[in-house]
């Protein structure tokens, strides 16, 4: 395995009295495609929460050696760790240039964002055709393309993927799994949350189960996409 660039140990989180994460450990090595799934109220989300420096927790989260729960989230983006949320969340009343430029609101004045601009538009050639087109007015898939797009303005070296598939056609689904294989080829290491385990465990290098707060099992994709306990749960048999 490469050398470890992002590493869990003991991370417990909670809502209130519920405890959503149960002193968790895992490890992601650099260039690594790491696919974490498991049913809703599993804690996925909540671990890319507290990853991202959104939610307090106790334990260790490090990135490249250094302890992202006292960076703060400008700094943890800065760091290169980058997350596209669950839902999309672009900004529906800007253009699609005004969310892309948001991507880049970490950048030095005087460091050009052209060239991801540039990659954007090659990545997405439909983004381009709407540059100044509402994101709101986009359809669910081009969303989802401007979400990619405007996480990737800010030069991430860890890319945190929460669920990019939800609610899309299997067709637009097959898009981004694309996408997602050409980012890896780039050399961006992926943290994907992805409800199609089937699709989820094709493309990881390694895979994590999550269930109720806790990691009941670990693999690499191939491994657990032919594991008969989670082709019965997650497969469809």
């Amino acid at each position: 395995m490469s050398d470890v660039v992002l590493k869990i140990q003991n991370l417990t989180a909670s809502y209130g009295n519920i405890q959503a994460i149960k002193g968790i450990s895992f490890e992601v090595a650099e260039g690594e495609i790491v696919a974490i799934i498991g049913g809703n109220g599993a804690g996925k989300t909540t671990l890319l929460s507290c990853i991202s420096g959104l939610m307090p927790y106790t334990g260790s989260i490090t990135y490249k050696g250094v302890e992202l729960g006292k960076a703060g989230t400008n700094r943890i983006v800065e760091m290169g760790v980058v997350q596209v949320p669950e839902g999309r969340q672009i900004f529906a009343e800007l253009s699609v240039l005004e969310n892309l430029k948001m991507g880049a609101y970490i950048r030095k004045r005087n460091d050009s964002y052209e060239p991801e601009l540039q990659h954007a538009y090659t990545l997405f050639p439909r983004l381009e055709e709407r540059l100044h087109q509402k994101g709101g007015s986009l359809s669910g898939g081009e969303q989802q393309m401007l979400a990619v797009a405007r996480a990737l303005m800010s030069k991430p070296t860890l890319l945190l993927l929460d669920e990019p598939s939800m609610g899309l056609a299997p067709v637009i689904v097959a898009d981004i799994f694309k996408t997602i294989q050409k980012l890896h080829a780039d050399g961006i290491t992926i943290v994907l949350i992805e409800q199609n385990a089937k699709l989820a465990l094709k493309y990881a290098d390694r895979a994590y189960v999550m269930e109720t707060g806790e990691i009941m099992l670990t693999g690499t994709g191939e491994e657990l996409a032919n594991n008969p306990m989670i082709r019965e749960l997650y497969l469809g048999g």
